[in-house]
């Protein structure tokens, strides 16, 4: 209909204008050759030279326009009745219709003939308006062309002219030149000068804190030289060599017979007394003496060892520690007011600048945690993560294992994990760790109507967990009595998230694919709050420090942080995120971690709303690969069944796992596909849980 409507507005359009037009030349009944349109050329230019020098055209310059197209006629061609069209025009329009649009004649093909002496009007007149609109140059080149007679003097006078007038130019362009250049460098210089200045602020911070860490490690230095004098003495006093027990000397022999022996030597027994992980190689005494280790003993050698891989870790990163550091000693003299509050909350070593005492503590974190190390000649790397314990989470009367959800209950002693096999089960976690079999019967078994997207513990009641479905059913579960203690269902869609609050153990808050938030008590059966939004809501999370502060991630790409005291508007929408936003998690009160299908995370300032950091190195584009954040570590999945650790002042990886092809079926042909779906910290320490879509767990460790 709409097209039928606007063909019928163009077509009548033009059938109008043409019958206006017949009207006013003939009769209803014109004579072809009474009515045939015939102009002098002189007349016709004129026509034109009027028509071009306004802005409209004027009554007589219609008569050289195509009665189709409204255009100067292109090629004209006369009809049987006496009117000229653009050959073109008139062919489509009769391979349409069969009279003429002019005057509504019966016309065919046949009876169209060339129009030559409009052809020869049309083609003066143009020539005509380009001569008028030609500029000076182009008469006078004409002209010359043309064999125009100019005096030899008058030619002297004209180049003379001309050539001043390419001097004149010429120096205006250098001028101009000449001024971007002069420009451009005034914007470089101020520039290099900026950066100058910053470069000479960074070396006076360098300075500084080169004197002051020089300064305490001096002062460190001769401390343990105190002890050690005093531990010497305690050691040769033969009064307290009697005290000593027998037990103290066997153990100690080894350790301190390097301090009493000959330096060429090393305590056969020094070996044999370490608690090592690695057993050395039976010739390691010999290496050792080889590599000139001979003066040390094998605790020193460890200690090296361990120096060195954490000097290589620094350099595996040391352009993002570098900008850890110079942030930090910036930030601090930026912004006095935080200097004074960490004054006023914490310890500060004397004539350590606290941007300093902030990045000693990010390095110390960052290099704390090493790939796994082998006690030899030389620590070497192994792997990046350390497997502990390994659980296999299949049903057998299930074939879909995907692990949604898998969380620590308050005290770290057990875990629960959830997924499309619509169970939670509840395992012990020393049980996991402490036995070798990868196949382990959980402790509490809970089956449910749907399939499960998330769990959440309470932070004080240890009984009860949270879960919420495919169904949209936010449940809560007694683990002792394996029942259902509440149940909510006014979500209309699937629900993807909930968790309980860490401030108020009754409150917990759930997010659907309804758009809707919705805040729950445990005393009451119907929603406290509902929060209508516009796009579907992936992730929702208590703040740890408040009980009225929630964050939301939603599929609009933005995360909405709310005081529950005011849901009319967001206390701050974080942006920067270019596609779903599929987790949330608090780091600390401040401190806000997220995770997107655009295979980025980000750290977020909820205090301040500012974004601090951007993390990449995974990836995530389509699936739910798990989130979990301790106060310094956040950890993720990858949809390249990878696990992925950041340190949350380093943007890049700190340390990752695969789970490799050995881990899967040799007759899974869809092995590839496999992606991490659910991580979880112990708590602060080094270990997690993580789970893959076949259905695999993982205790993972960063080895220390």
């Amino acid at each position: 209909m709409i097209v039928e409507g606007s063909a019928g507005a163009l077509v009548p359009s033009v059938k109008a204008e043409a019958k206006s037009s017949s009207a006013a030349e003939a009769s209803p009944a014109p004579d072809p050759e009474a009515s045939t349109e015939i102009l002098e050329p002189s007349s016709a230019a004129a026509m034109v030279h009027r028509g071009g020098g306004g802005g409209g055209v004027d009554a007589a310059d219609k008569d050289l326009l195509c009665p189709i197209c409204m255009q100067t006629i292109k090629d004209a061609f006369l009809t049987a009745c006496g009117h000229s069209f653009c050959y073109m025009c008139i062919m489509t329009h009769l391979n349409n219709k069969s009279d003429c649009p002019s005057c509504g004649q019966f016309l065919t093909n046949t009876q169209l003939f060339p129009n030559f002496l409009l052809n020869k009007i049309l083609k003066k007149a143009s020539a005509h308006q380009i001569a008028r609109n030609a500029s000076p140059v182009e008469h006078l080149r004409q002209a010359l062309q043309q064999g125009y007679d100019v005096p030899v003097k008058e030619l002297d006078s004209l180049l003379s002219l001309l050539a001043e007038k390419k001097r004149k130019m010429e120096q205006e362009e250098a001028e101009s030149n000449m001024l971007i250049l002069l420009d451009f460098l005034h914007c470089l210089r101020k520039q290099k000068l900026e950066e100058l200045n910053e470069i000479q602020t960074d070396l006076q911070y360098i300075k500084e804190d080169l004197n002051s860490v020089e300064r305490y490690r001096m002062e460190l230095y001769k401390t343990r030289e105190r002890y050690s004098m005093k531990f010497r003495m305690f050691l040769d006093d033969p009064m307290a060599s009697k005290v000593r027990s027998p037990s103290i000397d066997k153990h100690s022999s080894g350790v301190f017979s390097s301090a009493r022996n000959s330096p060429g030597t090393i305590s056969s027994g020094n070996f044999q007394n370490k608690k090592l992980d690695i057993k050395a190689p039976a010739n390691s005494q010999g290496l050792l003496r080889k590599e000139g280790f001979s003066g040390m003993d094998p605790q020193n050698v460890a200690q090296s060892g361990l120096s060195v891989a954490r000097k290589r870790r620094i350099n595996a990163q040391f352009n993002e520690l570098q900008e850890c550091y110079l942030q930090r000693r910036r930030n601090l003299n930026i912004h006095p007011q935080k200097q004074v509050e960490r004054d006023v909350s914490g310890f500060q070593r004397e004539g350590y600048h606290p941007g300093l005492e902030d990045f000693q503590s990010v390095l110390s974190t960052f290099t704390r945690y090493r790939s796994v190390l082998m006690v030899s000649l030389f620590l070497s790397f192994i792997s990046r993560l350390r497997v502990i314990a390994e659980l296999r989470h299949g049903d057998l009367f299930h074939s879909a294992n995907i692990v949604s959800s898998i969380e620590f209950d308050r005290d770290d002693r057990l875990f629960a994990t959830a997924g499309v096999s619509r169970r939670i089960k509840v395992f012990e976690f020393s049980s996991v760790v402490n036995d070798p079999a990868d196949m382990h019967c959980p402790l509490v078994e809970m089956s449910t109507r749907s399939k499960l997207s998330c769990l959440s513990w309470n932070k004080y009641t240890k009984n009860h967990i949270a879960s919420s479905d495919y169904e949209g059913i936010v449940t809560v579960w007694d683990v002792t009595t394996r029942q259902s203690v509440m149940e909510y269902e006014e979500h209309e869609k699937r629900a993807w998230s909930v968790d309980f609050s860490c401030t108020d153990p009754s409150m917990l808050v759930s997010g659907s694919d309804d758009c809707k938030v919705k805040v729950w008590s445990t005393r009451q059966e119907a929603s406290v709050l509902n929060i209508d939004m516009k796009a579907n809501i992936c992730c929702v999370k208590y703040n740890p420090g408040s009980s009225v502060h929630v964050a939301v991630g939603s599929a609009d790409h933005h995360i909405h942080y709310y005081d529950l005291r005011n849901i009319s508007t967001p206390l701050h929408v974080f942006s920067g995120h270019r596609k779903t936003v599929s987790y949330v998690k608090f780091l600390s009160n401040n401190e806000l971690a997220s995770a997107s299908t655009d295979s980025t995370l980000q750290l977020w300032d909820v205090k301040d709303n500012l974004p601090l950091r951007t993390f990449r190195g995974h990836t995530n584009e389509k699936n739910f690969v798990g989130l979990s954040v301790n106060s310094e570590y956040i950890a993720c999945g990858s949809e390249t069944n990878e696990v992925f650790v950041y340190h949350k002042a380093i943007s890049k990886p700190a340390a990752w796992h695969k789970f490799s092809s050995s881990d899967m079926d040799d007759t899974d042909d869809d092995a590839g596909s496999y992606f991490i779906s659910a991580v979880c910290w112990k708590s602060d320490s080094p270990t997690m849980l993580t789970a893959n879509s076949q259905g695999t767990i993982k205790v993972l460790v960063l080895a220390a």
